[in-house]
C-alpha cells in the first residue's frame, strides 16, 4: 500500500508558485489574494490564518477581511465590489461556509470571474465543463488530480466514483476528471447519501474519492482490492485518548481500508494541504493573467 502524502506534492507546487512570483515580481507584479471571513466559526479561523501566512511565507500581498457573523448581504456585497475594484488585489476567496441568512449563491457571482481563485463563479464552471483553461478549477478537486498526477496513477480509461455531490468538490471533481488532459480521461459515476446499494456502486471504483463530509463513513465493503483511495475529508471527532479530547479524520476508515488499496490519502496530512498549494497557484496565475503575461 502506498501512502499519498500531501506535503511533497504541496511543496512541489509551491515551487512552481515561487519561480513565477519571482519573474513576475521582476516585471513590477505583486500577485495580491483577499481573504473574506465572516463570523466566528474555529474552522474557517484557522483555515484563513494558514492562507495568510502561506501568502506571507511566499512573498505575497495578502488581505484579511473580518466581518462579523451579523453582516447584511448588502454589506458582504459591498466588500466584493471594493475587491474587485483593486488593482493590487488579484484573487478574491469568501471562506465558505457563510451564515444562513446570507445568500452564498450571491455572493460568488459578485467576484469578478478574473479573480475568483476559488473556482466557484458560473464562468469558472462553465470554463471548467468546456475544457477552457482560461479558467480557474477550484483548489480541492484541483489538488486531487494533481496528487494523482504526481504519484503516478493513470487515469485515462479508468472508473473513478467520487462519494458526494457538493459543487465544491464532487461536481466540480467530476468535471476535472472527466476532461482532456493529465490527470483526466476518467469515466465518472457520482454517488451521495442518497445512491441506492452505495457499496456496490464504490466497489466498482478504480478510484475512489470520498467527499460526503461523514467521520468514516467508507468502509472496507466499499472499496474493491487495488483500488486507489482519494480520502477528501476532514472531521473532528472525539477521543479521550488525545491531547486535545479530539482528532481529525477523513469519510474513510483509514485502518479498515488501507490494507486493501494500491495507494491512498492520509488525513490528516493528505489533500488538506493540497487545497491551500492550488489556490496560491490560482492567485499567482490570476496575477499573471490579469498583467497580460
Amino acid at each position: 500500500m502506498k501512502l499519498i502524502k500531501g506535503d511533497p506534492i504541496a511543496e512541489a507546487v509551491y515551487a512552481e508558485c515561487l519561480a513565477s512570483f519571482e519573474e513576475l515580481k521582476a516585471a513590477g507584479h505583486l500577485p495580491g489574494l483577499a481573504v473574506v471571513l465572516v463570523g466566528e466559526d474555529p474552522a474557517s479561523k484557522a483555515y484563513v490564518g494558514s492562507k495568510d501566512r502561506k501568502c506571507q511565507e511566499l512573498g505575497m500581498h495578502s488581505e484579511k477581511i473580518e466581518k462579523p457573523a451579523t453582516i447584511t448581504q448588502a454589506e458582504l456585497l459591498a466588500v466584493i465590489d471594493e475587491l474587485n475594484a483593486k488593482p493590487e488585489i488579484h484573487g478574491i476567496l469568501v471562506q465558505m461556509p457563510l451564515p444562513k441568512h446570507l445568500d452564498t449563491d450571491e455572493v460568488i457571482r459578485r467576484i469578478d470571474p478574473a479573480k475568483d481563485v476559488d473556482g466557484l463563479h458560473p464562468v469558472n464552471l462553465g470554463k471548467l465543463a468546456m475544457d477552457d483553461p482560461s479558467g480557474f478549477a477550484p483548489c480541492t478537486p484541483a489538488g486531487c488530480q494533481r496528487m494523482l498526477v504526481e504519484s503516478g496513477i493513470e487515469t485515462a480509461g479508468r472508473h473513478v466514483v467520487i462519494v458526494g455531490r457538493s459543487l465544491l468538490v464532487g461536481k466540480s471533481l467530476a468535471l476535472l476528471m472527466m476532461g482532456k488532459g493529465e490527470g483526466a480521461n476518467a469515466t465518472v459515476t457520482v454517488a451521495h447519501s442518497r445512491t441506492r446499494d452505495l457499496p456496490e456502486v464504490t466497489r466498482q471504483a478504480d478510484i475512489l474519492v470520498a467527499a460526503i463530509g461523514i467521520p468514516r463513513f467508507l468502509g472496507a465493503d466499499h472499496v474493491k482490492d487495488g483500488a486507489v483511495v482519494i480520502d477528501v475529508g476532514i472531521n473532528r471527532i472525539e477521543d479521550a485518548s488525545a491531547k486535545n479530547g479530539s482528532r481529525l479524520v477523513g469519510d474513510v476508515d483509514f485502518e479498515a481500508v488501507a490494507e486493501k488499496c494500491e495507494a491512498i490519502t492520509p488525513v490528516p496530512g493528505g489533500v488538506g494541504k493540497m487545497t491551500i498549494a492550488m489556490l496560491m497557484a490560482n492567485t499567482i496565475r490570476a496575477c499573471r493573467m490579469q498583467a497580460g503575461r
